[in-house]
């Protein structure tokens, strides 16, 4: 009787050991429980040090030039990542998406594909697969290339409705950000009726909300696909800049996410801040900025959650690429910058054009002069009077008098920006379509000539300067915290993701086809 006690109690004693040494085994390994994978797409070490910079202007740190870090750029792990697609050394979100998720390489548009369009499993799906729960949020709409690589598997990004109709079919447990862009199969190949894919998302057992009401009943266990109740420009929420108290933010939705998902196994939640792309697309800095500041803030969300879970939380931020060719420093401007101009912006490009649109519509004869108060009611641009614009010239010679008007004429239009502005604005009162091969691309992109040369002029005041209205094919930046951060370090290309997030969560490290 003594000798089966004796042996139960070491049977225990060996359970417990064994136990303790997996545990121990899966710590040393680097994996985690809870991962959070963060995406500003579009963000590389000038949208972060930029941001970091106007931060410290917020904070009222004028007196010398300096820097308020983000949260995520004071993470122990410090990585450079690369991010060149099969074809190109300048990839598109697509490729450079599908290069994280599934670890192989494809041509730029080929979503959760490898470079000969055959579908390759993404380290989200076997997540899935192996019992965690798995989230995607974005600011943009939820087919967008970004979100689309972790669970769908295209010839083409653009191939809306068909991504639709695998967010229905992939299982996650969370869905959150912009709406869809194809729902009804409209641009979709072949003929007949289609199914709706809000339809199908419903059928899925997903709950389908899209009013803060209805978000904010959401309660874990409920698979849901959130869109947020205002969108702005192609199915995406608003710009950061362009929130109102009414609208959600990217932080609610992250937040929200991992209420949702929080559970005994584990999950994995990918966020992205997909207008940071879309802002520096458009040479719009400001815009940019503050969608930065907004993944900041939701990154906070998972530092909360890893607070109370340091033993089993992984959090990552990256970028996917840069875009627009973002510099501190322009030609004009030398060594100085004047971050504290980008203050006087008070909307994005997309709200202004907006703004602009219905102006002209009501002004279709309407003058630059009739319209100058709308620059300086949103950007703060002022046209000088002939007087004014004799002061400034008299400050350009002398620089005993300039030191006297100091700052005064910081956001008039001197006569050049004033030459280019006006011509972009009778560009714009054609309201004609840009051809690419054209000097007018060169200097408006295909955006409207007249916001766009008000962002150009306003950031060359500020000491910013632009290169592309595209991508670039500079690395970006990644940093991480928490278990297994130390992976995330050194320099690699985008495609070492994969096998680094298998590896935190345990999965099995073969890349399987569908």
């Amino acid at each position: 009787m003594r000798s089966s006690i004796w042996s139960q109690a070491a049977a225990r004693l060996f359970c417990a050991l064994l136990l303790q040494v997996l545990v121990c085994t899966a710590a040393m390994a680097g994996q985690a429980k809870y991962v959070f994978l963060f995406i500003g797409d579009g963000m590389s070490a000038s949208q972060i040090n930029v941001t970091e910079a106007y931060k410290a202007l917020l904070a009222g740190k004028t007196a010398q030039p300096g820097i308020e870090q983000l949260n995520f750029t004071q993470f122990p792990a410090q990585g450079l990542t690369t991010t060149y697609s099969s074809e190109s050394l300048i990839t598109d979100s697509a490729a450079a998406a599908t290069a994280m998720a599934c670890g192989v390489k494809t041509y730029n548009a080929g979503l959760g594909v490898d470079s000969e369009g055959k579908p390759v499993r993404t380290f989200a799906e076997m997540a899935k697969a192996a019992g965690f729960k798995v989230g995607i949020v974005t600011t943009v709409s939820l087919d967008h290339a970004t979100p689309a690589a972790f669970y769908a598997h295209q010839p083409s990004r653009k191939n809306y409705y068909e991504i639709g109709l695998e967010l229905a079919q992939s299982g996650f447990d969370y869905f959150a950000g912009g709406g869809l862009l194809d729902p009804e199969g409209k641009k979709a190949k072949g003929d007949g009726p289609k199914e709706n894919v809000f339809e199908a998302i419903t059928k899925a057992g997903y709950t389908l909300v899209r009013d803060r009401q209805g978000f904010a009943s959401l309660t874990p266990g409920t698979k849901a696909v959130v869109i947020a109740p205002r969108l702005q420009d192609e199915a995406a929420m608003p710009y950061s800049i362009d929130t109102t108290p009414e609208d959600l933010t990217l932080a609610d939705l992250t937040a929200k996410g991992i209420e949702m998902l929080d559970n005994p196994k584990g999950f994995f939640l990918m966020v992205e801040s997909g207008k940071v792309d879309w802002a520096c697309h458009a040479n719009d800095a400001a815009s940019a900025i503050h969608d930065m500041l907004a993944l900041e803030k939701a990154v906070g969300k998972a530092l909360e959650f890893a607070a109370k879970h340091p033993k089993e939380t992984l959090i990552v931020v990256t970028g996917d690429h840069e875009t627009g060719g973002m510099s501190i420093g322009f030609a004009g401007t030398k060594y100085a910058t004047y971050l504290k101009n980008l203050t006087q912006q008070k909307v994005s490009y997309v709200a202004f054009d907006e703004i602009f649109d219905a102006w002209r519509k009501a002004h279709p004869q309407g003058s630059f002069e009739e319209a100058a108060e709308l620059i300086t009611a949103h950007f703060g641009l002022k046209v000088p009077t002939a007087e004014e614009m004799a002061d400034m010239a008299k400050a350009a010679s002398d620089k005993e008098y300039a030191k006297q008007v100091q700052g005064k004429y910081d956001l008039f239009l001197k006569d050049y920006e004033l030459a280019d502005l006006k011509a972009a604005f009778a560009r714009s009162m054609q309201n004609g379509k840009i051809d690419e091969g054209s000097r007018d691309y060169l200097l408006y992109g295909s955006y409207e000539p007249f916001t766009v040369t008000l962002t150009h002029i306003l950031n060359a005041k500020a000491g910013i300067g632009w290169t592309s209205y595209s991508h670039t094919g500079v690395p970006v930046i990644t940093t991480a915290t928490g278990v297994g951060a130390e992976a995330f370090a050194g320099y690699y290309d985008n495609t070492a993701f994969f096998d680094k997030f298998t590896r935190a969560l345990g999965l099995s490290k073969a890349v399987a086809t569908r």
